[in-house]
């Protein structure tokens, strides 16, 4: 699934060519995506794009008529395309602009979504989300508060949306790593320094997903159809043993939570 980096990636890429685009037509060739793409949405036609957001996983595209929420679930992605170019049978979506340019979202296995919030709404979906942890806000004392008395794991307890948005499994094995912190040590456990070298790992982890463009899963493309390539530095995940890259240890895998987790038992000892 396309994480955080992933989606700013997409952001970034698309965002020159839609602000202050005017939409001509939205062409809905497949409407039962994760959601039923909401009917409301055509109430972008004739509207001025504004701002391409991100807030966790979702991009919002917000006109003074509303927002568009657009994520790509597990093997969507969004490019810009002429808006002549014939449609693949899985090209879901399409936001065609004045300009004869389109942005079309493209989803195999149709878990993405297409929906909408009025002007000066806040949907639902976004209503519940912590923290994004490129922002100063996303503080070591932060996450002291969040976890106190927690007994999840430190791993589970990054990636809950509600603590702090868009830490998927690749970033958070990655930034435990860089941390040095065990990824089975409960969340409530970890004192104020350990978890300052955990803020810092996570935002310079995400920072240079985002530089390099993403890391590349099997379905996620760029918006320039070219795939990511942060994967040439990952030094834990997916690693199952391996030698670290930091001491002559082998690299463990464990599940966690109904996911894989990568750790050195030598870098990341489980006490300290």
């Amino acid at each position: 699934m396309p994480e955080l980096p992933e989606v700013e990636t997409t952001r970034r890429g698309i965002a020159p060519h839609l602000l202050g685009q005017r939409i001509q037509q939205l062409i809905v060739r497949q409407p039962k995506l994760r959601w039923p793409v909401s009917s409301e949405i055509h109430r972008l036609q004739g509207a001025v794009i504004e701002a391409v957001q991100r807030r966790g996983k979702y991009l919002l595209l917000e006109t003074v008529q509303g927002t568009a929420l657009l994520h790509l679930g597990m093997s969507g992605s969004l490019r810009i395309c002429a808006a002549d170019l014939v449609a693949d049978k899985h090209d879901h979506f399409d936001l065609v602009l004045t300009n004869a340019k389109a942005l079309r979202l493209r989803d195999p296995r149709r878990f993405g979504v297409v929906l909408w919030a009025g002007c000066g709404e806040l949907h639902p979906l976004l209503a519940n989300l912590g923290l994004e942890p490129l922002t100063d806000e996303f503080t070591a004392e932060y996450l002291l508060a969040r976890a106190a008395r927690r007994q999840v794991s430190i791993k589970e307890f990054i990636m809950n949306a509600h603590i702090v948005v868009g830490v998927g499994n690749i970033y958070a094995n990655e930034a435990l790593f860089m941390a040095r912190i065990n990824p089975r040590r409960a969340a409530g456990q970890l004192s104020l320094p350990e978890l300052q070298r955990l803020v810092v790992a996570i935002k310079t982890v995400l920072e240079r997903a985002i530089v390099q463009g993403g890391t590349t899963l099997r379905d996620f493309v760029r918006e320039d159809g070219q795939t990511g390539y942060f994967q040439i530095e990952l030094q834990v995940y997916g690693r199952t043993q391996q030698v670290c890259t930091a001491c002559a240890s082998l690299i463990q895998q464990i599940r966690q939570g109904q996911r894989s987790t990568w750790y050195c038992p030598y870098c990341q000892p489980v006490s300290v």
